[in-house]
């Protein structure tokens, strides 16, 4: 009887150190996302222009798992918007599952402001799931406070 409860001690102790060390494993790596949701590199060029109500277009290139994929925006702001600008962007995209998540409609609000050259930023978020967090310098003059819809779509 004092044998087995010895044996289910160790065992206790042996099964302790063992989550414990589990758990600290968990905790101290980082998670890594999964190749099935990664991320992508997001370099555009946008013009905007516009007077209570902007419009801009522009293209870039999304680099996902090692191959480029151009695509162009276009979109509207509704809000206070006055002047014109032009902006390159640089950032990341990620929630894509596969390219085709990347196109479509994104939806934004947000603000800036440029007197010759300033700093630009924009979080964005489609209904497929698809983050693109961007930011850059822009060159014109520009006051914005509004919200934005932007279209991505891929190049043939």
């Amino acid at each position: 009887m004092q044998r087995n409860l010895e044996r289910c001690i160790a065992f206790a102790r042996t099964s302790a150190i063992y989550l414990g060390t589990i758990a600290l494993l968990a905790l101290v790596v980082p998670a890594t996302p999964s190749f099935a949701q990664a991320s992508g590199h997001v370099r555009v060029k946008i013009v905007k222009a516009g007077l209570l109500v902007g419009a801009g277009a522009g293209n870039g290139v999304l680099t996902y798992r090692g191959h480029n994929y151009p695509f162009q925006v276009s979109g509207i702001s509704l809000g206070i918007t006055a002047g014109a600008t032009i902006g390159r962007l640089d950032g990341w995209a990620s929630g894509i599952r596969e390219i085709s998540d990347f196109a479509g409609s994104y939806s934004s609000v947000g603000g800036g402001a440029a007197l010759v050259g300033g700093v630009n930023g924009v979080h964005l978020r489609n209904d497929k799931g698809v983050v693109i967090v961007l930011r850059g310098p822009k060159a014109g003059l520009e006051f914005a406070a509004n919200l934005s819809g932007i279209t991505i779509s891929l190049a043939k």
